[in-house]
């Protein structure tokens, strides 16, 4: 999300560049994916920093009381404080990115408060270098130096309950989602790992399921341009014999 609205680009590209393509309003599109039964939600505003939190504090509150399947929220989410903010507005999961990597201890925090079932880590990863993927802050910006796979393991070492793995590379492309390192994540912590970035056609989320490992896939575009609806995927996914919620 940017401004309040759903917003689509490709390989995080930036509001600021203007390479952002508006796709409408959040609680409109997460009324058509409850109705085509999603099994959850995934709201990120990639500007909280800047424009304040009360717009999605508004779109939780109005999502939630119109949607019956699980909420999860992220973006400039830097206490326990905005995590309790919004849960309180109708959020089941709370995900948190640049804030666990600028201090760790609010994965350990947020768990011990509210459980590790409702603390999500997001990374953003990027392949630099010869078998070697970076975690990136600040909307894929900066680049901190870690390691991704090592960066998960601490993650749920301190408390997260989830990983939610975006690929920069992949992220917008539609040329399928990056097998390897979320292979890599996915065999190395005990907690489930949600793919995203790169889902282009129904191959795709079986591919990254099976070969990458992955619990779960998130997908953006192939929904928002109408190109697929959730229940073409689950029922590909079905014809494929992996288990999903019709």
């Amino acid at each position: 999300m940017h401004a309040g609205q759903v917003t689509r680009g490709v390989q995080f590209g930036k509001a600021e560049a203007g390479e952002l393509r508006n796709v409408g309003d959040p609680v409109a599109l997460a009324l058509r994916y409850n109705e085509q039964g999603a099994d959850e939600m995934v709201f990120f505003d990639i500007t909280a920093t800047a424009h304040g939190r009360a717009t999605m504090v508004d779109v939780i509150e109005r999502a939630a009381d119109q949607c019956f399947m699980p909420l999860t929220v992220g973006g400039g989410i830097k206490s326990v404080a905005d995590m309790f903010t919004m849960l309180r507005a109708g959020a089941d999961k709370v995900s948190i990115n640049s804030s666990a990597l600028a201090r760790p201890e609010l994965i350990r925090e947020g768990a011990e408060k509210f459980g590790s079932q409702c603390v999500v880590v997001s990374i953003d990863a990027k392949k630099t270098g010869p078998d070697r993927w970076g975690v990136f802050a600040r909307g894929g910006r900066v680049d901190t130096g870690r390691d991704a796979v090592a960066w998960a393991k601490q993650a749920v070492a301190l408390g997260a309950g989830e990983i939610v793995l975006n690929s920069i590379d992949a992220d917008g492309m539609k040329t399928g989602f990056d097998l390897v390192i979320t292979r890599r994540i996915s065999e190395s912590v005990g907690v489930p790992v949600v793919a995203s970035g790169g889902a282009g056609k129904l191959e795709h989320m079986a591919e990254v399921l099976l070969e990458g490992k992955a619990d779960a896939v998130l997908a953006a575009s192939i929904f928002h341009f109408g190109t697929y609806t959730v229940g073409d995927v689950k029922r590909f996914l079905a014809e494929k014999n992996i288990p999903v919620r019709l």
